[in-house]
């Protein structure tokens, strides 16, 4: 398997959170440190690429719906089993030792069956995030690269992980404006997970 992906693209995978996060346009004026730019010196926010393109968006209210949709239907199946649940610690004091036995196991095996769903519908949720964040940093990798370019970079930082200083030379505007000219939506589904025989070595 490839491990090397492009930076950008890990970058979004690692911060693939869908931030809704934004970072004030005024932030370099109004930054007490200042400074003299520094030439070659270039800045991304990677975390308001994902808050401010219109892809970003998209991807963060459609996984958002799937999300809850998804939760809506887990909700309608636990319901009758936390009733069926209660009723049980209601009535265990008038069961015989057997009957609450095996009434106890088999409402103890659907509860575990049921938290596995949960579990497993979290486990999709994270999976179809990070792919779709690497769709998008595929399509925002051109444009970074150009913008790189153009701004004559020879070196370019997280400008999140900047405590201060000069951050005129930003490339976030012109990745943002490039994504958005690019694509502004995107349409998926939740991801499957990787059945347990494809997983083993």
């Amino acid at each position: 398997m490839n491990t090397h992906r492009p930076w950008f693209t890990a970058a979004l995978i690692v911060a693939a959170g869908l931030s809704t996060a934004t970072v004030s346009p005024a932030r370099a004026a109004a930054d007490p440190l200042g400074g003299d730019a520094v030439p070659g010196v270039c800045m991304l926010s990677r975390e308001a690429v994902f808050a401010q393109a219109k892809v970003g968006q998209a991807a963060s209210q459609r996984l958002s719906q799937l999300a809850t949709q998804a939760r809506s239907q887990l909700d309608a199946q636990g319901k009758p089993l936390q009733a069926e649940v209660q009723s049980f610690q209601q009535k265990a004091a008038s069961l015989s030792e057997t009957q609450r036995s095996q009434q106890g196991e088999a409402l103890q095996m659907r509860s575990q069956a049921f938290q596995e769903e949960v579990d497993e519908l979290s486990q999709r949720i994270q999976l179809t995030r990070a792919k779709v964040m690497q769709t998008i940093g595929q399509d925002a990798q051109p444009i970074t690269a150009d913008a790189y370019k153009s701004h004559r970079c020879g070196l370019l930082l997280n400008r999140d992980a900047v405590l201060g200083g000069n951050t005129s030379n930003d490339l976030t505007g012109d990745v943002i404006q490039g994504l958005d000219r690019k694509v502004s939506t995107i349409d998926f589904n939740l991801e499957p997970l990787p059945s347990k025989a494809a997983s083993k070595p």
